[in-house]
């Protein structure tokens, strides 16, 4: 069960336990926002990418209200954005599309972090189930998730900021 992957991960940095475990559905960026009171935006959701090479893949980790710049993408990773089918992204990461995350990952992935979190003091990214959360700092989500570097690969979100 992938939340359990990610206690076991999270229990490394002493935090399983401060993981929100929702009676009501976390799976969108909408859901998730509902449920825990807080605004869309600073739900820290990941996104998984083909990456250059046949069978490679990247996840990049946005605040909620941000989407992918298509040429930003494309000029940082030398290939165009496509995302990952459902059953690619479970079997690459481990989690299924409403509780993807970056942490317990069950293939050693690039992970990227996109500078529309930096705005937060605070994100909730989802903890591997479409109901779970954790509230953690940026530096801690970059951290706990081995995000290689912050990256700018997004648009719109500046425009809600």
């Amino acid at each position: 069960m992938s939340i359990e992957n990610v206690k076991d991960y999270l229990a490394n940095y002493n935090r399983s336990s401060d993981i929100i475990e929702l009676d009501l559905s976390s799976a969108t960026v909408d859901l998730a926002a509902a449920a825990l009171g807080v605004e869309p935006a600073r739900i820290a959701k990941t996104l998984a990418f083909r990456g250059r090479e046949d069978g490679e893949s990247v996840l990049i980790v946005a605040a909620g209200d941000a989407k992918i710049d298509n040429k930003k993408f494309k000029e940082l990773f030398g290939v165009k954005a496509r995302m990952l089918s459902a059953d690619e992204t479970l079997e690459q990461t481990g989690h299924a599309v409403g509780g993807v995350c970056p942490f317990g990952l069950i293939n050693d992935l690039p992970v990227y972090m996109d500078i529309s979190l930096k705005r937060f003091s605070t994100v909730f990214p989802a903890c591997g189930s479409s109901n779970s959360a954790i509230e953690l700092t940026c530096e801690e989500l970059a951290e706990y998730g081995k995000g290689k570097e912050w990256v700018d690969v997004c648009k719109s979100w500046a425009d809600n900021s």
